[in-house]
């Protein structure tokens, strides 16, 4: 196998269908037509972004907040275009990135966060769950495009995806709780689960990274503990990231920080105080030579009554992101597509954080939202609970005989397909599932 091969990134696993004439779309089109299709992409539109679905019909939901990476990640490959005309290294392409920003959260369960650690404890002896894991076993092996390769993408989609291109294994650390004997006691950040594919799809992870160099197999895999305010992570976590997975990362975080922002502001859930406190204080300190726009000025179009300047404040705010980021090259790789990665300059990267920090303390730590992120978290591991205990009789008929056909296999397999089955649930769907089999009825 020639290993520098760019012809193997444009492979799938399972079979191509031909193209249906004249059908004339590129590769990638039709991968983001998949996407676009599919009932995992759907369920998006009722699924918790911050705040939950049906609190107001302003706020982002999941699928929105997709559809906006997918234009900023589509932004960043135009200005990368632009400011790197003579880049011959592999082919900048908008719709690649599009269809990892489209891709991105397709894993994530019900009720956000508080559903993903529900899973991860309920799972804890069976592999454990994680949003990107998820999302990976979605794309290649459970949405029904293909009988056995889920969606059967290019192998470069799938490596744009592969945030964290380790198993759960090889990250996983040690709890620092014990199973509690109720839901109720469950303190959701002893149960944080490590970034990671699932070990059960390690082949599929394989089957990715196979053009590979043995040298560069090895670094896209190295893994480390991490440090935050002086605390040691629990999981290690994993170093390196392909280009167009950097690149969607920047749009993920750039759609997160800015319009997360833009919703609170609007719902009243931070004010002008806490904005000049939290952020502009800690902004005016970094090189303002090197921000291309006046927080003071910004300010005030983002907290005035008319919508028009809010919404010139916001774009102005991702444009400043977009076109502060650079290619930065890491030689120690051989493969073009790890070597290369997109970075925000130092000021800008600062600014994120400043920002993320900001959303992260007074929109989502808020203790209403949490409130509801709680809730949620107890209605999955209800779910789950129910399930496990009586799978043939509670579980819908596709589900049941997947759980039929794995019974000779390992305790591991069956946990799997109820995690499948509750991870797929839209925040409606397991709310009303809960309260038909637990709520009595008048």
């Amino acid at each position: 196998m020639n290993k520098h091969d760019p012809a193997l990134w444009l492979t799938r696993k399972g079979p191509s269908h031909i193209a249906r004439p004249p059908d004339h779309r590129s590769l990638h089109q039709r991968d983001r037509a998949r996407l676009f299709h599919s009932a995992a992409f759907r369920r998006l539109q009722a699924k918790t972004q911050v705040v939950g679905i049906g609190q107001s019909d302003f706020y982002r939901t999941r699928l929105t907040h997709s559809l906006e990476v997918a234009q900023i990640g589509s932004g960043i490959i135009s200005q990368l275009k632009s400011q790197y005309p003579d880049f011959s290294h592999f082919e900048f392409d908008e719709t690649l990135i599009e269809t990892l920003g489209l891709a991105h959260d397709i894993g994530h369960p019900p009720f956000g966060h508080g559903g993903e650690i529900a899973l991860n404890y309920m799972m804890r002896d069976h592999g454990g769950f994680e949003g990107n894991g998820q999302t990976f076993r979605i794309l290649t092996r459970l949405e029904p495009y293909t009988k056995d390769f889920g969606m059967n993408l290019s192998r470069r989609s799938l490596l744009g995806t592969l945030k964290y291109p380790v198993t759960f294994s090889e990250v996983v650390g040690d709890y620092p709780d014990k199973p509690t004997d109720s839901f109720r006691q469950l303190k959701a950040h002893n149960w944080l689960p490590p970034k990671a594919i699932f070990d059960v799809d390690s082949s599929a992870l394989d089957w990715v990274l196979e053009p590979l160099t043995d040298n560069d197999k090895a670094l896209i895999r190295m893994a480390k503990h991490t440090e935050h305010n002086g605390i040691t992570s629990i999981h290690k976590r994993s170093l390196h990231k392909s280009f167009d997975c950097s690149v969607m990362e920047l749009a993920d975080d750039i759609a997160y920080s800015v319009h997360d922002l833009e919703d609170a502001i609007v719902m009243g859930t931070v004010n002008y105080n806490l904005w000049m406190r939290d952020v502009v204080t800690p902004v005016k300190s970094l090189n303002p030579n090197a921000l291309n726009f006046d927080i003071d000025q910004l300010t005030l179009f983002l907290f005035s009554d008319e919508a028009y300047l809010r919404k010139d404040a916001i774009g102005e705010m991702v444009n400043s992101f977009v076109t502060a980021i650079k290619i930065e090259h890491n030689p120690a790789f051989d493969e073009p597509l790890l070597a290369y990665n997109a970075k925000l300059n130092s000021e800008y990267s600062q600014l994120l954080e400043i920002l993320k920090g900001f959303v992260f303390k007074r929109v989502i730590r808020k203790p209403e939202f949490q409130a509801m992120e709680y809730k949620g978290q107890q209605i999955v591991m209800e779910l789950f609970e129910a399930f496990a205990s009586d799978p043939y009789r509670l579980l819908p008929e596709n589900t049941k005989e997947r759980w039929r056909l794995a019974q000779d296999k390992k305790d591991d397999v069956q946990m799997r397909i109820i995690c499948d089955y509750i991870s797929g649930m839209t925040d409606e769907f397991a709310g009303k599932l809960y309260h038909s089999l637990f709520t009595p009825k008048m």
